[in-house]
């Protein structure tokens, strides 16, 4: 019997060993699982810090939170009176319709911004104290969801002056709003590891996120977009290009179809954009996890 155990453990770790490849998938599961499992242990840590930083973010102002409504509603004054102006056609209801573009892209530009120097800017704590790294990202990210989550409330007046209906389709908000905040989890988690081993990256993610705003379909319709467009004798597919090559059009797009246009997105147009985002976020926690090692070497 004992003989027979033997052999066939050898049987089993022969095959695993000659199918090594076909399984990698498994080894990659399990420590997902077992950093999902000690970032769970650590969650009152991961509490501590967004609270801390929304502390710090606030103190010895005069307004305090309130500027998380106040500075989206400054700038949707300033953006709405300049593109009213430059615009030959003017879009029903602009004021909701830059809301409700620039709170989400807010929340993914100050939690990217801020998660690229994370890790460097707490130095001192990876020298000195052991815990997962990827703490130090989440808790940015989710400290700016809970300014994001603030500001949206500036949308229910804003809904109600401009007399706007309400569709069923609200009720996938929150899904969109998970979707934005796995896709700026995965940025963060890229920029983030990058930045500490190519400090140049902070500058170059001001840059890719000042172009961003200008390449996102923010303050204008993703349909104005032409579909027809040459440039250096090449003819281009603007529309498509947004659609298909800049994830955060997807997501802002969705945004302004249920909450401006109260429609309802093509369920094919959310799947396509919620493994988009899962995609980056996959990308940036298998780069992340490569490399966290050395963090505190590089720091």
């Amino acid at each position: 019997m004992h003989l027979v155990e033997r052999r066939g453990q050898y049987t089993i770790i022969r095959g695993i060993e000659s199918n090594e490849n076909q399984f990698w998938f498994v080894s990659i599961f399990r420590h997902a699982q077992s950093r999902m499992h000690e970032l769970w242990f650590y969650r009152e840590l991961i509490h501590q810090l967004v609270m801390s930083d929304l502390k710090m973010r606030y103190k010895n102002s005069m307004l305090g939170v309130a500027w998380s409504l106040l500075n989206p509603l400054l700038m949707m004054i300033v953006f709405t009176a300049v593109f009213t102006i430059l615009q030959n056609e003017a879009i029903a209801d602009y004021p909701v319709f830059i809301m409700v573009g620039l709170v989400p892209w807010q929340f993914f530009t100050s939690s990217v911004a801020a998660a690229t120097v994370c890790i460097v800017g707490n130095a001192h704590l990876i020298n000195k104290v052991y815990f997962p790294r990827e703490v130090l990202v989440i808790s940015v990210v989710l400290s700016n969801l809970v300014n994001f989550l603030i500001a949206l409330l500036l949308l229910i007046p804003l809904l109600w002056i401009f007399e706007m209906p309400i569709g069923i389709s609200i009720l996938l908000l929150p899904f969109v709003i998970l979707v934005q905040t796995i896709f700026t989890l995965g940025i963060a988690f890229i920029t983030a590891t990058a930045n500490v081993f190519y400090r140049d990256v902070r500058m170059l993610v001001e840059v890719a996120l000042m172009a961003g705003f200008f390449l996102t379909p923010i303050f204008y319709p993703l349909d104005i977009l032409p579909r027809s467009y040459e440039l250096f004798g090449i003819n281009l597919d603007v529309w498509r290009m947004m659609f298909y090559l800049n994830p955060l059009a997807s997501i802002i797009e969705n945004y302004h179809m249920i909450i401006h246009r109260a429609g309802m997105p093509a369920p094919d147009f959310l799947l396509r954009t919620f493994f988009t985002s899962v995609f980056f976020l996959v990308i940036g926690l298998v780069l992340f996890y490569r490399y966290h090692d050395r963090f505190s070497e590089e720091v």
